[in-house]
């Protein structure tokens, strides 16, 4: 074998290692930036859910205040109540017979 085709032979090498190099370290990235993705959507997830509770909260609130006002009867309230719950603990909750 000449030195000539050694040479190239070794640069081939060089590039063949530099190239499986950079394609580790490509799918590593990849493999980062899909974790930081995961990692956003979660928050994203549980902000909205805590704003969803809070929203929940807060209605749940103005409600039984207007019932304690006497502006929204207590009977339209449970028969709202009874109407939506099913679960027989939610119902047990405000006192509604399970169905």
């Amino acid at each position: 074998m000449s030195a000539t085709v050694r040479a190239n032979s070794s640069a081939v090498s060089k590039r063949a290692a530099q190239i499986a190099e950079l394609e580790e370290k490509l799918r590593q990235l990849k493999a980062r930036q899909q974790a930081v993705e995961a990692r956003r959507r979660t928050l994203e997830s549980r902000r909205e859910r805590k704003a969803d509770t809070r929203r929940k909260i807060l209605v749940g609130a103005i409600v039984l205040a207007k019932v304690e006002r006497g502006e929204i009867s207590e009977s339209d309230l449970k028969r709202w109540l009874d109407q939506a719950l099913v679960r027989a603990e939610d119902r047990a909750l405000f006192g509604l017979q399970a169905d």
